[in-house]
């Protein structure tokens, strides 16, 4: 069948299962938005900045594990999506960005709004194209989606000029992609997962530190019923929320900087780690050479770059979290109640508990502790921005199900809430979809609220209000001794007239006493989204911390 380029692309995609696209027109795409126009297997939806597009495909990608599609036209269209193509690398997101570029013919040439995106692209993208020739469309988008989603996922850039776009082809789309040099091996080796499974028969304090990887390769309940044979206590990183009941028995919530004291007292005090889909991030780790100075590690993870990147590892074994675990379950025998080691870690849960005090104001963590009442058993899908809501939300938000938190970790993107949460909401219609942010952070994308106002989406925007940057702030209170250098956002605009400019139903809370009934007002609202403004405590800040260059058991702990 003879197609433009552009129609090829189209079809390419739906043969992929994609029906919405995130994106914002442009010259040199619209070939593309002229097929867009007929087309009724696609959904496009019309972001205000394409940051937002990236933001929201991502969002997507989170809630629903499949890949995620935006588009961007050339130049300052393609180099918007930048951040947004960063923080879905970071974290292992699977999404595929098409840009527009300008014809084959001015390349090269500085021509107007001309761009090299694969060259900007190459140290955060999984792998990037661009194509030379319509008639090379249908197999580059097959690779593109399946180096998107397999393996250690992440973004694909497709860069497609114009006359590619308008181009003619015999259109063929592959059956299966083939690429010798991209091979990920998902089946552990049965050696290294008998030596894991005789680790943990010898262990007398056992923890398991689940990441990300364990909710992108589907593995919620192979996490569970591992802990719950070895009778492990588990913590997980921000990225691994979800990934084991976070009400469960055996749960110690988050490690690392912001994590909870009695998980970073056993990370430090355990004899066995085991690693389920995580890299050691610094902000888990803190001071490396303290870090789980008494034991040995297993480090399961598909990606063999990750494993003795960062931390000397015992036992490693590359492959699938899924395939791993299932293996690893089958070798390992029912272990005793460890009585003496979950003693230990009771006796830190009860002297340390995750707390506030109670006074005047408005406290950020009562806010997000009255939202998880009120939800509770829900269908709920969790956004932040970046900061110390984003913090507090990890603490006190009680996850027990995969992909339904959706926040910024590796890149810490300000910004990312607002459009994620779009995203999060068309991918799941039938979620009620939250959105937690900062005074700071909900300005870098606030024009994303026209895309949730004009599509009818009821997300629920809880703005932490502290007229600060508050993060930051902490840090210049706990470190910089209080020079609070251009974190004051006092002289802020009114927040709620900007939500109510945009259409969305907007209210702000000051008193403690009127939280309860807003946040139930708020649920009631089922087509446009919901803005509320908590002017909140202005210097509470997030505890337990791990001061920079310590370890993680040396915390501020309150």
């Amino acid at each position: 069948m003879d197609m433009t380029g552009a129609e090829a692309l189209l079809e390419s995609l739906k043969k992929e299962g994609v029906d919405i696209i995130f994106g914002y027109p442009g010259g040199v795409v619209l070939p593309l938005y002229d097929v867009l126009y007929k087309e009724k297997g696609i959904k496009h939806i019309l972001v205000r900045h394409e940051q937002g597009a990236a933001h929201a495909a991502d969002g997507y990608a989170r809630a629903t594990g499949k890949v995620g599609v935006c588009l961007a036209t050339s130049g300052p269209g393609a180099t918007n999506l930048i951040t947004g193509i960063a923080t879905a690398y970071m974290d292992s997101i699977p999404m595929v960005a098409i840009t527009g570029q300008v014809g084959t013919s001015l390349l090269g040439r500085d021509s107007f709004q001309e761009a090299d995106v694969t060259g900007i692209t190459i140290p955060i993208t999984k792998h990037n194209y661009l194509v030379k020739s319509a008639k090379d469309l249908p197999r580059i988008i097959k690779e593109a989606f399946y180096i998107a989603r397999s393996g250690r996922p992440g973004p694909v850039v497709v860069d497609i000029p114009k006359d590619v776009f308008t181009g003619k082809l015999k259109y063929s789309y592959p059956d299966k992609i083939v690429i010798p040099s991209y091979k990920p091996n998902l089946n552990g080796h049965p050696k290294q997962i008998s030596l894991a499974a005789k680790a943990i028969a010898a262990a007398k304090k056992p923890v398991m530190y689940v990441g990300g990887g364990a909710i992108t390769s589907s593995a919620a309940v192979e996490v569970k019923q591992l802990a719950e044979k070895i009778n492990c206590p588990v913590t997980t990183t921000m990225m691994g929320l979800g990934a084991f009941p976070g009400t469960h028995e055996l749960s110690l919530g988050m490690l690392g900087m912001h994590g909870t004291a009695y998980a970073n007292y056993a990370v430090t005090d355990c004899d066995l780690l085991i690693a389920i889909g995580a890299r050691f991030d610094d902000r888990v780790t803190g001071h490396i050479e303290k870090f789980a100075p008494k034991a040995n590690i297993i480090h399961i993870d598909v990606d063999p770059a990750e494993i003795g990147k960062n931390v000397r590892v015992d036992i490693p074994i590359v492959g699938d979290i899924k395939n791993v675990l299932k293996a690893l379950i089958d070798k390992v025998s029912k272990k005793e109640k460890h009585a003496g080691w979950i003693g230990q870690i009771d006796e830190w849960k009860n002297k340390y508990p995750l707390s506030y005090k109670q006074q005047d104001g408005i406290k950020p963590q009562y806010v997000i502790e009255e939202v998880y009442k009120l939800t509770l058993g829900k269908n709920v899908v969790v956004a932040t921005d970046v900061g110390q809501h984003q913090m507090w939300t990890a603490q006190y938000f009680k996850f027990d199900k995969p992909r339904n938190w959706i926040s910024s970790g590796g890149l810490g993107t300000m910004g990312f809430g607002l459009p994620a949460a779009n995203g999060a909401q068309f991918g799941r219609p039938d979620a009620t979809v939250i959105c937690f942010a900062g005074d700071g952070s909900i300005q870098m994308n606030i024009q994303e609220l026209t895309t949730a106002v004009n599509n009818h989406l009821p997300i629920k925007i809880f703005v932490l209000d502290n007229c600060f940057l508050g993060m930051v702030r902490q840090w210049q209170e706990l470190i910089y001794n209080k020079h609070y250098s251009h974190t004051n956002l006092c002289n802020n605009p009114d927040l709620v007239k900007i939500a109510e400019a945009y259409g969305a139903a907007s209210r702000r809370v000051e008193k403690t006493e009127d939280v309860r009934e807003a946040l139930e007002w708020s649920l009631t609202i089922k087509d446009r989204p919901v803005f509320i403004d908590f002017v909140v405590c202005k210097e509470e800040n997030v505890f337990p911390f791990v001061p920079p260059g310590q370890a993680i058991n040396e915390m501020l702990i309150d």
